[in-house]
């Protein structure tokens, strides 16, 4: 009698039904010991150390580069958007349709060299210093131009180091503030030469100024053209 009393107790409470119970439930599981949550913390730490230093390694990649990625775009070469209609149509062709901005490369070794008649450059505005500006040139220093409204001479004499700038879009004062409002600006102004349209892909291909001629007379040193 007594052996069948200690089956019925092995039956109804087996030793592996207190383990499962136990295991299925984390409140009622034993402590972890001090080795254990050691380990366990460490575990977790690795992983953010880990973290950190891939995050640090990369970041010290970026920051290494900054420097070389600044002086390429302020003394080699730049991307440049195009706003607004001052140079249209040659540039932002599409614009009164669906205000479309071509972007161009704007080349930047040696401003200043080599400058030449129709060639587009960008600069400072000598009103807005903090606006890059994109214009043509039209006359350079010892040429003679006949201006518009609202420069408030019919002439302008071109001195030495400076060069006349206008955009396209000039029928108007109103569509370009270029030398008409300001006057010839020095050379030493130029920040680049505009090389390429790089978008939109319609318009893609250098730029060529090579026998370019404008609305605007100029005086080539007595040379009228």
């Amino acid at each position: 009698m007594p052996a069948i009393h200690k089956a019925e107790h092995q039956i109804l409470f087996p030793p592996s039904t207190s383990a499962f119970y136990i295991q299925s439930n984390p409140r009622h599981a034993p402590p972890q010991t001090m080795s254990q949550r050691l380990f366990s913390a460490l575990k977790k730490g690795s992983s953010t150390l880990h973290f950190f230093k891939e995050f640090s390694f990369y970041s010290i990649i970026i920051v290494s580069w900054l420097p070389a990625v600044i002086f390429f775009q302020e003394h080699v070469a730049a991307l440049h958007t195009i706003k607004g209609a001052s140079m249209y149509p040659f540039l932002n062709s599409g614009y009164h349709e669906s205000q479309t901005k071509d972007v161009c490369l704007v080349y930047k070794m040696n401003p200043t060299k080599g400058l030449e008649r129709g060639m587009l450059v960008s600069f400072r505005s000598p009103y807005r210093p903090e606006t890059l500006v994109v214009k043509r040139i039209i006359a350079l220093e010892g040429d003679r131009v006949y201006t518009r409204s609202p420069y408030p001479y019919p002439i302008a004499d071109i001195p030495a180091g400076h060069v006349w700038v206008e955009g396209d879009n000039n029928a108007d004062a109103r569509n370009s503030l270029d030398s008409n409002h300001y006057g010839p600006i020095s050379v030493n102004m130029i920040n680049g030469k505009l090389t390429r349209v790089l978008w939109p892909w319609g318009s893609m291909g250098a730029i060529r100024w090579e026998g370019w001629r404008g609305r605007t007379k100029v005086i080539r040193g007595g040379i009228g053209v």
